[in-house]
Formats: C-alpha cells, structure tokens, sequence
C-alpha cells in the first residue's frame, strides 16, 4: 500500500445466536466459494450497529433477532484481497421468524449447528472468527449493549 492509499478497515456486524445447543449460521457463496458464518454483513451508513445486526440477521435467515450483549470486538486480515475486518459480535436471541422472506443474493440456506457439528462441517468457515465467536459465547464472554454508543 503506498503513503498516498487511505487504509480503512471494512466494519462488519455478526449475529451470534445459541438456541437449544445449537448456533444459527448461514451457508453462503462467497468469491472462494462456498463458506459457513454467522448471519453478519457490512455496517451501513445511517443505521446503529444494533440496527445493522439485526437487518443483517434477517436479510440472511430471515430469523428477526434482538441483541442482548455485545460478545466482542474482533480483527481479522483476508491476505489475498487485502482487506481487514473490525466484526462486532452480539450475543442475539431470536424473537420471530418471517417464513416467506427472500434471503440476501448469495445465502444457499440458514442452518442450525452445534458447536461440535460446526467445528466438523464439510463446508469450510469464512474466517477463524466463526469458531472463536462460538467458543467465547460457549465460554460467558459478554459486554453491556451501551459499550459502544452513538452520539
């Protein structure tokens, strides 16, 4: 990257939701192909980081989903496009679900997994924070909501 290049990382939400032992993530195609994530996208101008979670969560599962905590701030570095990700993981529950809603272009499905079934899976994660954001939710990781706020 030359001095002249403005380095801005992308920031991005995910939605970290646990029912009955079991995580909701998304199979989506991707330009690596096929990959596993958490239901999670870009953080959108004019909208609060709550805000985007929960669009991203129904856009991609069509699951309607209220943060209750932050679980953590995470970086990470896709080498071959040059590109760093600032993911803002919520701890999520799910509080309805719009059966008929037409999920983002991309998403192949909305899947359930246990931890052991995701550490398994065929299909490979689109990053490392899949499975970490799995083990810190596993392990009582949270923050309040208002650790980050909008003024």
């Amino acid at each position: 990257m030359s001095d002249s290049q403005t380095w801005l990382p992308h920031v991005v939400v995910a939605a970290i939701v646990q029912r009955d032992g079991k995580f909701l993530l998304v199979e989506e195609e991707t330009a690596d192909g096929l990959r596993l994530n958490q239901p999670a996208g870009h953080w959108e101008r004019g909208e609060t980081l709550i805000e985007a979670v929960r669009r991203e969560a129904l856009e991609e599962t069509a699951h309607r989903i209220e943060p209750t905590a932050l679980l953590g701030c995470y970086t990470t570095h896709h080498a071959r496009r040059d590109i760093t990700y600032l993911r803002l993981a919520y701890l999520c529950e799910v509080v309805g679900f719009e059966p008929d809603y037409k999920l983002d272009t991309g998403i192949v499905r909305a899947v359930w997994l246990t931890p052991e079934e995701l550490a398994a899976h065929p299909v490979p994660h689109r990053s490392p924070l899949v499975m970490r954001s799995v083990q810190d939710a596993l392990a009582g990781q949270r923050f309040p909501l208002d650790l980050v706020t909008h003024a």
